[in-house]
C-alpha cells in the first residue's frame, strides 16, 4: 500500500490455473513495466534466466534438490559479481557456503507440483529432512529428483531491504555496500522466473512455453506475436 498507482519498473507476477478436476500449474513472470527493460533490469533479468536455464539442464534422475537450489545460488552470484554487487575478490563457492546467495533469493528454488499448487511428498515419512542454512530452509523438499516428478523451477533475485540493510549493518564481507545500497535507494524490487517440468530418465521436460528472453519479452510487449507451439513442450 498504496497500490493506486501506475505501475513502474518491474512487474512481477505469479500465478497458475486448475485443469480438469484440479491438476495444478504455477507460472512466474517478469517483465518491464515500461515496455522495455533498463540496463540494470537487464542485469538482473538475465542472471535469473541463466538460472533457470542451467538448473533445468542440469535436472535428472537421482540429483538433489538442495544441490540445484546451490546451483542457482552459484550462477545468480556470479552475475552479481559480474555487475558488482558482491565481492570480486571472494570465490563463488565461498559465498555459496557463507549463504551469501540467501541474502538475493530467501526462498526455495521449487515445489511438488500435482493435485494441489504447492503439493504434498516434500519431507514425508523417509524424506531427507529440511535443512536448516539460512534459504536452505525454504525448500519445500530436499528429495532427490525422481523420473516423473513434476516440480517447479523458481529462482529469483530481488533487493529485499530488510534483508540487506541487516547485512549491511553488520558489515557482510561479500557485499559492495555502495553498490547494493544504490540498488536500494533506486527501490529495484527483484526477478522471479518459473517454470513447470517433469522430471525423465533423459533429464526434464518443460511444460511453460512463455516469452522468456529479453527479446522476446521486449518483443511481445510492444504487441509483437508469440505462437502457440505445441512441438516444443
Amino acid at each position: 500500500m498504496p497500490n493506486d498507482q501506475p505501475c513502474t519498473g518491474l512487474v512481477l507476477v505469479d500465478m497458475g490455473c486448475e485443469y480438469g478436476r484440479g491438476w495444478g500449474a504455477d507460472i512466474t513472470t517478469t517483465w518491464p513495466a515500461g515496455g522495455v527493460f533498463s540496463p540494470g533490469e537487464r542485469q538482473i533479468y538475465g542472471a535469473v534466466l541463466d538460472a533457470l536455464t542451467t538448473v533445468k539442464a542440469a535436472m535428472a534422475p537421482g540429483v538433489s534438490w538442495v544441490a540445484m537450489h546451490e546451483l542457482a545460488e552459484s550462477v545468480i552470484l556470479s552475475h552479481l559479481q559480474k555487475s558488482g554487487y558482491v565481492n570480486p575478490a571472494t570465490p563463488i563457492p565461498a559465498m555459496v557456503a557463507a549463504r551469501t546467495g540467501a541474502l538475493f533469493m530467501p526462498h526455495g528454488l521449487g515445489h511438488l507440483l500435482g493435485m494441489a499448487t504447492h503439493d504434498v511428498g516434500g519431507y514425508g515419512a523417509g524424506c531427507p529432512p529440511r535443512p536448516t542454512a539460512p534459504g536452505l530452509c525454504r525448500l519445500r523438499t530436499a528429495r532427490p529428483l525422481a523420473a516423473g516428478m513434476v516440480i517447479t523451477v523458481e529462482p529469483g533475485c530481488y533487493f529485499a531491504r530488510s534483508l540487506l540493510e541487516e547485512a549491511l549493518a553488520a558489515g557482510h564481507p561479500h557485499l559492495v555496500a555502495s553498490r547494493v545500497r544504490a540498488a536500494l535507494d533506486a527501490g529495484f524490487g527483484g526477478v522471479r522466473l518459473e517454470d513447470n517440468v517433469v522430471v525423465t530418465d533423459a533429464g526434464v521436460r518443460c511444460l511453460t512455453h512463455v516469452p522468456r528472453s529479453v527479446e522476446d519479452v521486449e518483443r511481445v510487449l510492444a504487441g509483437g506475436e508469440w505462437p502457440w507451439e505445441r512441438g516444443a513442450l
